[in-house]
């Protein structure tokens, strides 16, 4: 019987296992690609070590890929055959439970498993890491903020993982909507650990979600070695960096930053990445014919079979951007059969059926300029978008989608109601001005469109001064 860095008895390890364990973990948490080379360097020093393959496992599993997925399973279900379960501890007995039911597709069973172990573990970072994961691939704002919250108490601030769990607390914080105190928390944690990728990109949530665009490039510019290197998190903070350079109006580094970057991802996530940031230039009227088409050629094979409804959204866009509204079809028709059979447990099939599906339509139509079909599908899910995961800042491309229908197509209650939503929410975003501006020019409201637009030249003149 040993000991991990933070105190937790584990079985089965050897002192070299247990070395390698606690570096993987430290490079879970800094987000570093080192993590399976630590991983499995601790089952090559003994293989049937039960915490390191409940690590290996999540990581197969939190990537969202389904080959990954298939690899998880079939070294999972070799693991627990020659493994005597009784005689493991009651804390990797529910590790091992947690991990059977995300290999059984049943994330918010996997969720609630995770949140008993830091009950009676606080300090287990790995429940904690992998329930955070958990809860945004679900969507849970709340639970991101409270799992980590509940556990803070049980953490000394001499810690060294310490300010990473701030970083998560931070990011919960955000998603539920606390942007003060999530400002707050994600710089203390940033202060602690300048290379904390997670801490840094909860911060520019926060400054994403207040329209602060010009503060969030000033943060990022100011520590760009810190969270544009090493880790495998670096795209997706590109992208961060992209959308306030996007909502300056700065296009050529918009697109600067997506060629150098972002064109060339290689996972899920990052393909999410590059589609989200393109989707969002298609609604802004910015065609980017050849960059759909690379893309879009990236994304068959990662949605051959139905595993993660948010990236079917992104595959979706993909394909319609580049033209092959086909393909898009053909992937919706897949997705449509996959719900109509009963999978108890299946988190998926709930989120696809309920409003990945939707989404995936409503795309489609945009692209065939079926604006009414677009506000007939978005508009009565636009408050539980959240259930197929992602983050406020990523589902914006959804809420963005069903205004721009709204305003094309003639709805002119729906798109008011809309932009003054968002504006009241987040008045220092130009994007919001510039909207109100196309209401009231479709209104017929001259005065109030050029007053709007002088709103939102201001806003970018006063956010980008230096």
């Amino acid at each position: 019987m040993t000991t991990d860095q933070h105190g937790l008895a584990m079985s089965g390890a050897s002192t070299a296992a247990v070395r390698h364990y606690d570096r993987a973990i430290d490079e879970l948490l800094h987000f570093r690609a080192e993590v399976d080379a630590e991983a499995n360097a601790a089952l090559a020093e003994s293989p049937g070590f039960p915490m390191g393959n409940v690590l290996s496992a999540y990581l197969g599993l939190l990537t969202t890929e389904v080959e990954d997925a298939k690899t998880a399973r079939v070294r999972f279900a070799a693991f627990r055959r020659r493994t005597d379960e009784t005689a493991l501890l009651p804390r990797e007995r529910a590790h091992v439970a947690a991990v059977q039911a995300l290999l059984d597709g049943d994330f918010l069973t996997c969720g609630r498993l995770l949140g008993e172990i830091t009950v009676q573990h606080p300090r287990d970072a790995l429940a904690l890491a992998a329930g955070h994961q958990v809860d945004f691939f679900t969507g849970d704002a709340r639970s991101l903020r409270d799992r980590i919250g509940g556990a803070l108490s049980g953490w000394r601030e001499d810690d060294p993982h310490f300010g990473h769990v701030l970083g998560m607390y931070a990011f919960g914080l955000e998603e539920a909507g606390h942007y003060d105190r999530s400002e707050e928390v994600g710089l203390r944690a940033v202060e602690l650990n300048a290379r904390d990728v997670w801490g840094i990109h909860a911060v520019v949530h926060t400054y994403e979600m207040q329209g602060r665009f010009g503060d969030g490039l000033r943060y990022l510019d100011a520590r760009v070695p810190d969270w544009s290197t090493g880790t495998f998190f670096n795209i997706h903070n590109w992208w961060h960096y992209s959308l306030y350079a996007l909502e300056s109006g700065d296009l050529p580094r918009v697109l600067a930053v997506y060629d150098s970057v972002l064109a060339d991802g290689q996972s899920c996530m990052e393909l999410l990445d590059a589609a989200a940031l393109l989707w969002r230039l298609h609604l802004d009227g910015s065609e980017q014919h050849e960059r759909w088409r690379a893309l879009a050629d990236a994304w068959p094979a990662r949605v051959a079979e139905p595993f993660y409804a948010f990236n079917d959204m992104h595959a979706v866009m993909s394909y319609v951007g580049a033209g092959r509204v086909g393909d898009a079809e053909k992937l919706i028709a897949t997705r449509e059969a996959y719900v109509l059979e009963p999978r108890p447990g299946v988190t998926n099939r709930d989120m696809t059926l309920r409003v990945g599906l939707p989404v995936c339509r409503a795309i489609v139509a945009f692209g065939r300029r079926d604006y009414p079909a677009v506000v007939d599908l978005l508009y009565p899910i636009r408050h539980r978008i959240n259930e197929f995961g992602g983050s406020h800042a990523q589902r914006d491309a959804v809420q963005k989608t069903l205004l721009e229908a709204a305003l094309r197509g003639g709805f002119a209650d729906v798109a008011r109601v809309l932009v003054s939503e968002r504006i009241n929410v987040r008045p220092c975003s130009p994007y919001n001005w510039l909207k109100q501006a196309a209401l009231a020019d479709a209104l017929g409201r001259d005065a109030e469109a050029a007053a709007a637009r002088l709103r939102a030249d201001d806003l970018v003149r006063d956010a980008t001064r230096t």
